[in-house]
Parts: C-alpha cells; structure tokens; sequence
C-alpha cells in the first residue's frame, strides 16, 4: 500500500475542508444588527422633527440652544421637503413640512428593516 496521492490536488475522504455550520446564524445576525440601526436612524430621524413639530407649536423659546439646534437639525432631515406646503398658518405648515419627511423616514427606515431581517 502506497501513501502517494493519486489525484495531486483532490481531498480525500477524510481531509475535505468542513463547512461552517454556523454561517447561516451569522449572517442572519448580521442583517438583524444591521436592520436594528436602519431602524433606530430612522426613529431618531422621525423623533428630531416631531419634536421640532411639538416645539414650534408650543411656542418655544427659538433663541435657545436646545430649540435652535432642534430646529437646525429639523431643516437639515427636512430640506427636501421645505416649502411644499405653503399655507398662511405657520404651525399648519410647519407640521406638514416637517411631519411628511417624518412619516416618510418611518415607512422607509421600518420597511426596509424588515426586508433586512428576511434577507
């Protein structure tokens, strides 16, 4: 009996590379982390302009720091959606200006977290 391979390069039976059995779990847990911070950067996108809605309508101070850099932040989620409304009332068109990409980051950021954890 002769210890030289007989294919060069061919595993044998008892040497072939073994799968991972736990690729499978991996990359589901990778889409599930990814799908949860798709998710929370949409929450927290949504959670700036409603509060940016709830500031405005309640009649905060907008020389504060706080009510200043929510309403910064607020425009720059929102730039894209400015002005689409243009209504006489200021607090009807600030909640639709800023509410439509609130909505829209919710429905967008929640689908496709879903889509993520099915992947």
């Amino acid at each position: 009996m002769s210890h030289i391979d007989p294919n060069p390069g061919q595993y044998t039976h008892d040497d072939r590379p073994q799968p991972d059995p736990y690729r499978h779990e991996r990359r589901r847990s990778t889409a599930r982390r990814t799908a949860l911070t798709v998710q929370t950067v949409a929450d927290v996108a949504a959670g700036v302009l409603v509060l940016w809605i709830a500031l405005h309508l309640l009649g905060a101070n907008e020389t504060n720091v706080f009510v200043e850099f929510v309403r910064d932040s607020a425009d720059i989620l929102s730039w894209w959606s400015q002005d689409i409304f243009t209504m006489d009332t200021e607090g009807l068109r600030v909640l639709l200006n800023n509410g439509l990409p609130a909505v829209i980051y919710l429905a967008v950021g929640h689908g496709l977290a879903a889509r993520l954890n099915r992947a």
